[in-house]
């Protein structure tokens, strides 16, 4: 099953911090392995009581692939904002009386954001999971579920998540393999994230094929990770 995404507006961050926050060109297998349970009405989360809450066991197994189509014309973006916060401990403190009462602390930062998303989501998996993420898509699960999909930031929202009736001309993102050079559109993506142990996050280095209509074997990444 292919599935065709589109957004006005969407981010899609590594962990990072500081003055400058970036997006990769494509949401990560991870963000899109969260996103394919969301349509079809799977709880990712564990138990909710722990101080972290886990990703749960016996998730179902996905095989993916992402690719960015023939004519799409998503294009990145940078944006200036100034972000207002109130400091831990005493920093800035001798700025509060200046600002009697209104916030003291505020930080200009630089953020990339993508425009007009249009990307390709290849899946493989049973046919009960392939016809629970139709049923999500169609409004037909009479079932509760956790949040709303959006595009990266929880302020980025998709107007279509489509099913494709054929397989697109598209550049698919493989892994880098050894020794191969990288290309451009060159980018490190989540492949699956251990939100107990951040260093146990596993990452890796993609790159986008040729223009193609079936994808390569290797961009077909499999989740959860053995």
């Amino acid at each position: 099953m292919y599935l065709r995404l589109k957004a006005p507006f969407a981010a899609f961050r590594s962990f990072q911090s500081g003055s400058y926050r970036s997006t990769t060109p494509i949401p990560s297998p991870s963000t899109v392995y969260g996103l394919l349970l969301n349509l079809a009405g799977i709880e990712q989360r564990g138990e909710t009581t722990q101080p972290i809450t886990p990703i749960r066991e016996n998730l179902p197994s996905i095989e993916l692939a992402i690719a960015i189509p023939s004519g799409s014309n998503s294009e990145k973006a940078i944006f200036s904002q100034q972000l207002h916060t109130y400091p831990v401990g005493s920093s800035g403190k001798d700025l509060a009386k200046k600002t009697y009462g209104a916030k003291y602390w505020i930080v200009p930062v630089r953020r990339e954001v993508l425009v007009n998303l249009d990307i390709v989501v290849g899946v493989k998996a049973t046919q009960e999971l392939c016809d629970r993420i139709l049923q999500g898509l169609n409004g037909e699960l009479n079932e509760t579920r956790y949040g709303v999909p959006f595009a990266g930031d929880n302020n980025f929202f998709f107007d279509e998540i489509s099913v494709s009736e054929t397989t697109p001309f598209a550049r698919w993102y493989c892994p880098l393999e050894v020794e191969e050079r990288p290309k451009r559109g060159v980018c490190r993506l989540t492949t699956w994230i251990d939100r107990e142990d951040n260093t146990k996050t596993q990452t890796q280095v993609f790159v986008p094929s040729e223009f193609v209509l079936t994808p390569p074997d290797q961009a077909w990444i499999s989740l959860p990770p053995p």
